[in-house]
């Protein structure tokens, strides 16, 4: 199993001070999330990608390029590379080069996003957002996968003779998560693939991507990858922690009631009890974490969300000191129990080396 966190970036007035960090502090403050990750023994850090306000990381490669020259252990990935609007000979480029960078600690989440008016900021039709998923993610693999490149599609000029430079470090691409939230045809893709699939596991009761993960168990047997229990699934979750349950409600509560997406909707006890929003205890956010296996079988990668709606960093920072000290250990630790030998572990880019070379 790998654990981390995932930050969709926003730039969030807190409410209990009523002040708005600059662009400045939240890009500084993400990096120094990152680091503090790796400091207490998390595997993975991800970054959204946005391009409109209250948002800051538009450039994904940027940042994780300059947090892999300052960590060693850690796995770079984003919580959504734009798959739709992002020109996937570009994106090919960019992560091969990051990739060699960072030798080897990256991977990437593909998806749509959540901001509707971002396809006419790239030209693009929303109305095309499936059609595009699929196509531009057909390009992307194949020139990760051939040198030389001949290609024609629906949504972008043909190639020819084409070579993207880097070529992926070892002839190994990054590994690639096909991450949805409601969308069927993504999981099916990522099945066809034999990728990984991410479920956003955040906004939605727990059957609702228990259909999405079973939906893509079934069909990675299908295409011949192996058998469901050995697809690859993340899952994503949202915690906040203090010793006493009672004080953790209280903190975050104001939090809660502002934050992006959510806030001003349901109260924070609805929201708990039918998403898997966790606040409460570490022993709490154990147990209510473990429960996924119960929901979704075995699994490789458990991200939580834990930098938004205006927490401060030093709030932050102190939370990922709990999951590192308190809450991780133990997951890793009932996880591995029982967990059958054929489930394949969380990707690396070392684990991937042996596969591709042989």
């Amino acid at each position: 199993m790998q654990f981390g966190i995932f930050s969709v970036g926003d730039v969030t007035t807190d409410p209990t001070t009523g002040r708005t960090p600059t662009e400045h502090e939240r890009i500084k403050a993400m990096v120094a999330i990152a680091l503090k990750a790796e400091e207490v023994g998390l595997d993975v850090f991800a970054t959204g990608e946005h391009h409109n306000p209250p948002f800051v990381p538009s450039s994904p490669t940027t940042m994780l390029g300059y947090i892999a020259a300052r960590t060693e252990r850690l796995i770079l990935s984003t919580a959504t590379t734009l798959i739709t609007t992002n020109d996937p000979v570009k994106i090919a480029e960019d992560f091969a080069m990051l990739q060699h960078l960072a030798d080897g600690r990256v991977d990437l989440m593909l998806g749509r996003g959540n901001t509707g008016p971002v396809y006419p900021w790239f030209g693009q039709d929303i109305r095309n957002g499936i059609p595009l998923a699929l196509e531009n993610y057909a390009l992307l693999h194949k020139l990760w996968r051939e040198d030389v490149v001949d290609w024609e599609g629906r949504f972008r000029t043909p190639l020819q003779g084409f070579t993207s430079t880097p070529r992926p470090l070892d002839g190994v691409p990054p590994f690639v998560w096909h991450g949805s939230i409601r969308s069927p045809e993504i999981a099916e893709q990522a099945a066809y693939y034999g990728d990984g699939f991410f479920a956003n596991n955040i906004f939605w009761p727990k059957e609702h991507f228990m259909r999405l993960i079973h939906l893509y168990r079934q069909r990675y047997a299908h295409y011949g990858h192996g058998t469901p229990e050995q697809a690859v699934v993340g899952l994503g979750g949202q915690v906040f922690m203090r010793k006493n349950s009672q004080d953790a409600v209280r903190e975050f509560r104001p939090y809660f009631d502002v934050a992006p997406v959510y806030g001003h909707g349901p109260s924070l006890e609805e929201f708990m009890a039918e998403t898997p929003l966790t606040v409460g205890s570490p022993q709490q956010v154990i147990d209510r974490t473990l429960e996924f296996r119960q929901y979704f079988g075995d699994y490789q990668r458990q991200l939580f969300l834990m930098d938004h709606a205006g927490l401060p960093l030093k709030t932050v920072l102190e939370q990922l000191d709990i999951l590192g000290e308190e809450v991780v250990p133990v997951l890793r630790k009932e996880f591995a129990k029982d967990r059958p030998a054929e489930v394949p572990d969380g990707p690396t880019h070392a684990s991937r080396v042996p596969a591709v070379t042989a």
